[in-house]
């Protein structure tokens, strides 16, 4: 048996492909995990934890567990990719409702596929935004079992801040 032939180079080109997919991927949990651990500024952790014991085993405890943690620390990484899911289910959905966007699906060939994963992205940050809204307002409000309120400086600046904190993360 030969060795050293155009098939074994081929194979070396394959390996290193491999391990590079390996390394993003590596790279982008070690960038989540420790977005997880980053709070959003403004929010009380010793609050938030006691909230969280509060409603151990409730549907704020599951959407924590989904959330690896980033929930319960309030962190930049809490909303997770559920915007952008939901915005692909949403462009998804308009792809059949809308003739423009089915056109461009079906006729528009890689160039249309780029088009309305463009679009998708703009509406990813668009749902962020808005969650991002939604999720610190509704934080504002919450107080502890202790009492304790949840934010430590609660108005406009603290909902300009943490939506801007989650949007980015």
């Amino acid at each position: 048996m030969a060795t050293g032939g155009i098939g074994d180079l081929a194979g070396i080109g394959k390996l290193t492909e491999l391990r590079k997919r390996i390394f993003f991927v590596l790279f982008a949990l070690f960038v989540y995990r420790l977005g997880t651990h980053i709070p959003v500024p403004g929010v009380n952790p010793l609050a938030m934890a006691d909230l969280f014991n509060q409603n151990q085993g409730t549907i704020l405890d599951m959407f924590n567990m989904f959330s690896g943690g980033a929930l319960e620390r309030f962190s930049i990484m809490s909303l997770g990719i559920m915007p952008y899911i939901t915005a692909a289910i949403i462009f998804q959905l308009l792809q059949h409702a809308i003739p423009s966007l089915e056109k461009l699906r079906k006729e528009g060939g890689e160039a249309g596929r780029r088009k309305i994963t463009q679009y998708t992205r703009y509406s990813t940050v668009g749902l962020a935004t808005f969650q991002g809204i939604g999720v610190s307002s509704a934080l504002m409000s919450q107080t502890a079992g202790s009492g304790m309120g949840l934010v430590l400086d609660p108005g406009v600046g603290f909902i300009f801040i943490a939506t801007l904190s989650l949007v980015t993360g």
